[in-house]
């Protein structure tokens, strides 16, 4: 795609969400893991039997327990603020002075909408003002933030600040590319189709700098 067409499709987006917080009750850790994996599994036991499913049937009776500690445990462990990474952070001792770029991190997430896969890239960029960060952190904050229900657009929204804060920086930017399958596999069922969102703080917001780093993530990577 062409820094262009991607920032057309970047500005172009229509689609609705609530805000950049995601949605939680006051109460939504009152309950323990393993309470909510029991609740869990009463629930999916209870859709797979109303939908005419045999429960007694062996390769469903551990469906639901394996749906709920999924749940849980893996595609909204997002969800929980013991799982939040702790980020590194060091002095920026050899002055790089312009933006870095972490592109092509492998996104996992769920629509909030139909709670189907979301499944993309995620490229993020910030410019340091004296404070550097692991490389290997950003990915983290993308999957942290990616394992909850979510709407892509506050996903780009929280990618983002979570770095300003951890880098005492508005110079972060954040680009996703990702394939809904609410849109590839039901309803118009586009499976070429993906939704392309941006976030830009600080210095990206100029342009200049927003087309260096969509040239930067428009590079093919060869090994």
């Amino acid at each position: 795609m062409k820094v262009e067409d991607l920032l057309d499709d970047i500005n172009d987006h229509d689609h609705s969400w609530s805000s950049e917080e995601t949605p939680l009750r006051e109460d939504a850790f009152s309950l323990t893991d393993e309470e909510k994996i029991e609740s869990i599994k009463k629930d999916v036991h209870n859709i797979l039997q109303t939908l005419g499913m045999d429960m007694t049937d062996d390769s469903l009776q551990g469906t639901p327990k394996r749906v709920a500690k999924m749940f849980v445990n893996e595609i909204f462990g997002g969800l929980r603020p013991d799982k939040k990474p702790k980020a590194s952070t060091f002095d920026n001792k050899y002055k790089y002075n312009e933006m870095l770029v972490e592109k092509n991190i492998t996104l996992y997430s769920t629509c909030e909408h139909h709670l189907l896969p979301i499944v993309g890239r995620a490229h993020v960029a910030y410019i340091s003002n004296g404070t550097v960060v692991g490389l290997s952190k950003m990915n983290r904050i993308v999957d942290y933030y990616a394992k909850r229900p979510q709407v892509q657009e506050r996903l780009n929204i929280q990618i983002v600040r979570e770095l300003q804060r951890v880098l005492g920086t508005e110079n972060v930017a954040c680009v996703i590319d990702a394939k809904h399958l609410c849109v590839n596999s039901r309803g118009i069922r586009d499976i070429e189709s993906s939704t392309v969102t941006g976030e830009f703080g600080g210095e990206f917001k100029k342009p200049e700098v927003k087309k260096e780093f969509l040239n930067y993530i428009s590079l093919e990577t060869k090994f």
